[in-house]
């Protein structure tokens, strides 16, 4: 089949990347000059299952809503206009256990699924994307450590590996840790990872354009018309270009791209911040990742980089940077790892608006319309589930049945 992707982030090129090892004739749309530039950019490079969770579960609208007036608070609203109203109305009815557990679930079935997928590649094709293994959740006090505990029975239960330590165990994991401020304990995941998404999503362009997948850049897709739903017209251009399939990776704008076909998508941005600066001195910076159990933030060491995430702004704009969460970041890395990086010259600063469903889950799989399906929405996991929605998308496209179950992604689900 001649198939079209519109997007090129690291969703849109895994899934360019699998339909063209099944055989099909695929062509990138691309509304950036280069690849990788939105979500995909300066992520937290967090690769872990565990830890790929529905935002909407039990006691979350609770917890938002308690820490409103806290400059430091992990989750805060931006701004509250209409549409930021309808998707917390949504999201806060998907807040109830039994929604909570089912989507879980299945989010973590593909995020195990995406790892083993992503590893597969990463060897077969021997990409260096700054990998690091291990991943390390450090507890503060025992406030953090009693709101961890119901997760951390639920991963035992589903079988993930994890270790509690003490504050000496985690310092042999992670020599640099600072031990002169107070760390109650820490959970060690042996089995994730931390890469650079934006490299590996530059590599595997590559790899997509040798086995002969087209790229497009610079390329803004009108909106799809219900008269000619699989035909691809550019911003500014009159001719069209016919195919027999299109997946929609494009994230945000994808609910108005779809919105003409009478497909309504509740994305919502959800905004975070993240600092890149190279690492001072190998021996005070990670060797892989940890995240701040009570700030919500990842520290990450991606090659001769030292990588700070966090915060999650609802609504707002998203060209405009607060302080405050950037402060955060370089106090937090401040105080596990002082002196890793040079936060005083040439440090990245980037901002990014992750496209989030109310309940969590991504839509991957058919829209309803013949020969138009979507990959997006996967919020501040698009890295984690990347590989495994893409490989899903195409066996689906190809042969009607993924190799996992994917019921709980389908557009149908939202009604």
């Amino acid at each position: 089949m001649k198939i079209a992707v519109i997007g090129a982030g690291v969703v849109g090129i895994t899934t360019a990347y699998e339909l063209r090892l099944q055989g099909h004739e695929v062509k990138v749309f691309e509304r950036n000059s280069s690849v990788a530039q939105e979500c995909s950019f300066a992520n937290a490079g967090v690769i872990s299952p565990g830890y790929v969770s529905p935002w909407a579960k039990p006691g979350m609208a609770w917890n938002v809503l308690s820490q409103l007036g806290n400059r430091n608070a992990p989750v805060r609203i931006a701004g509250l206009g209409i549409p930021e109203m309808v998707w917390l109305s949504k999201w806060w009815r998907a807040c109830d256990s039994n929604t909570f557990t089912r989507n879980r679930k299945i989010l973590l079935e593909l995020s195990l699924y995406s790892q083993q997928r992503m590893q597969e590649i990463t060897k077969r094709l021997h990409l260096d994307h700054d990998r690091g293994q291990g991943y390390m959740v450090l507890l503060r006090g025992e406030r953090e450590q009693a709101l961890i505990k119901p997760s951390l029975e639920l991963m035992r239960s589903e079988g993930l590996e994890l270790k509690t330590l003490s504050p000496s165990e985690a310092i042999e994991i992670e020599p640099a840790l600072n031990t002169q401020n107070k760390l109650l304990e820490a959970i060690y995941f042996p089995n994730d990872e931390v890469g650079n998404c934006r490299e590996f999503a530059y590599l595997l362009k590559k790899e997509a354009e040798n086995l002969g997948v087209q790229f497009e850049l610079n390329a803004q897709v009108q909106n799809l018309a219900p008269s000619q739903p699989l035909a691809i017209q550019l911003l500014g251009q009159s001719k069209q270009e016919m195919f027999d399939a299109i997946v929609v990776c494009t994230g945000l704008s994808s609910a108005q791209l779809l919105k003409p076909l009478g497909i309504h998508i509740p994305l919502m941005a959800i905004h975070g911040y993240s600092i890149s600066a190279a690492v001072r001195e190998p021996l005070d910076a990670p060797r892989s990742g940890v995240m701040d159990e009570r700030y919500k933030i990842s520290i990450t060491r991606l090659g001769q980089r030292v990588r700070v995430s966090g915060s999650a702004e609802i609504g707002g704009d998203p060209k405009k940077h607060r302080e405050q969460s950037i402060k955060t970041l370089f106090d937090v890395l401040d105080h596990w790892f002082p002196g890793a990086a040079r936060t005083q010259e040439n440090v990245q600063i980037w901002k990014g608006s992750r496209p989030m469903l109310p309940d969590g889950p991504p839509l991957v799989g058919p829209s309803g319309i013949k020969g138009v399906w979507l990959n997006l929405g996967h919020g501040s996991s698009g890295w984690a589930l990347s590989c495994g929605s893409a490989k899903a998308i195409a066996d689906m496209l190809t042969k009607n049945q993924a190799e996992i179950e994917m019921q709980g992604f389908a557009y149908q689900r939202l009604g």
